[in-house]
């Protein structure tokens, strides 16, 4: 076995490069003799070998065959050996895609997986929440019901009338709970309107996909209108008594930046239920109290929430 005969201006021109001695050896044997260039590309295609520090040692017969090759043959077989190492480069490069876009695709259905168990959670307990506040409910208006029915007997007792209603009293009694009831459900109807919440969700999804594609190269753009949306609607949740958080001047400079800039953020503000309103000082955005819809803009703040913090937002 011996040291393959190599170009050795080529091998110094390598070692000149910071190169150690056994790989320039290497690679100048092994591209064929086609030069620093193709020495260089074959150091860059096998980095990761094992024995690329270890000496080269070749049979004297694979030395003789390789002596007796003419330069333009050195220079065909360098080629060869460029061509493969090139094609070999590429093939790992497309595998490597795929395999980026795979994983790409798995983490977004993981991450979605998870954002729908967390839904679920969330309505589970809002669900479990509101039966145990029905519950609570009810037993506040049984024991105000028993306290009342103790009172009544105790008045009528002292004004010497037997302690059990009339049939005409009961009459009257009922008829005055019935007009109490249907009060309640007006007064509620008024205050969460007749607007299909999942129907309003969808378009106001909608609404959001369109605009992160439409400044798909300006994120900072989406994301601030985003923000800013999240922060009107919010304060309209936490205190939808307040009219002044339910009035957004549009002509305000910030305003104007922040979320009109955005395609579809004044259409946002008006699926959840603000009207163009015009006043002496300019247009306003109103949403009237009684078209506050809690479910409406609590799902709102929700989306614009899933917008700014899942990155595959409008993507699957």
């Amino acid at each position: 076995m011996v040291e393959p005969a190599v170009d050795a201006d080529i091998v110094k021109e390598l070692e000149g490069m910071g190169f150690g001695h056994n790989r320039a050896v290497r690679a100048v044997y092994h591209s064929g003799g086609g030069g620093a260039e193709a020495a260089v590309q074959w150091l860059m295609d096998h980095e990761g070998d094992a024995d690329i520090d270890a000496p080269l040692l070749v049979t004297q017969a694979s030395e003789d065959a390789a002596s007796k090759l003419t330069p333009e043959e050195r220079k065909r077989k360098a080629a060869e050996l460029i061509k493969a190492a090139k094609e070999k480069r590429e093939r790992e490069e497309r595998e490597l895609a795929a395999h980026r876009e795979r994983e790409r695709i798995r983490a977004g259905k993981e991450l979605l997986a998870a954002k729908k168990k967390e839904d679920e959670g969330a309505m589970k307990r809002m669900v479990e929440q509101r039966q145990r506040e029905k519950e609570e409910e009810a037993r506040a208006k049984e024991k105000i019901r028993k306290q009342l029915e103790e009172d009544r007997r105790e008045r009528r007792k002292k004004l010497g009338l037997p302690e059990e209603l009339t049939e005409e009293e009961k009459a009257r009694e009922a008829e005055k709970a019935a007009a109490a009831e249907r009060e309640a459900e007006e007064a509620k109807r008024k205050i969460f309107g007749h607007v299909k919440p999942v129907t309003v969700l969808e378009r106001l999804r909608s609404n959001l996909v369109a605009m992160k594609k439409t400044h798909a190269t300006d994120e900072e753009r989406w994301r601030t209108a985003a923000a800013t949306l999240a922060k009107y609607i919010g304060n309209v949740c936490n205190a939808p008594g307040e009219e002044k958080f339910r009035t957004i001047k549009t002509t305000n400079a910030a305003f104007q930046t922040r979320v009109a800039a955005a395609a579809g953020g004044v259409d946002f503000l008006e699926l959840c239920g603000f009207a163009r309103t015009p006043t002496p000082e300019g247009e306003v955005l109103v949403l009237p109290g009684n078209k506050v819809n809690a479910e409406v803009l609590t799902g709102a703040v929700n989306l614009l929430v899933d917008m700014q913090q899942n990155p595959f937002f409008g993507a699957l």
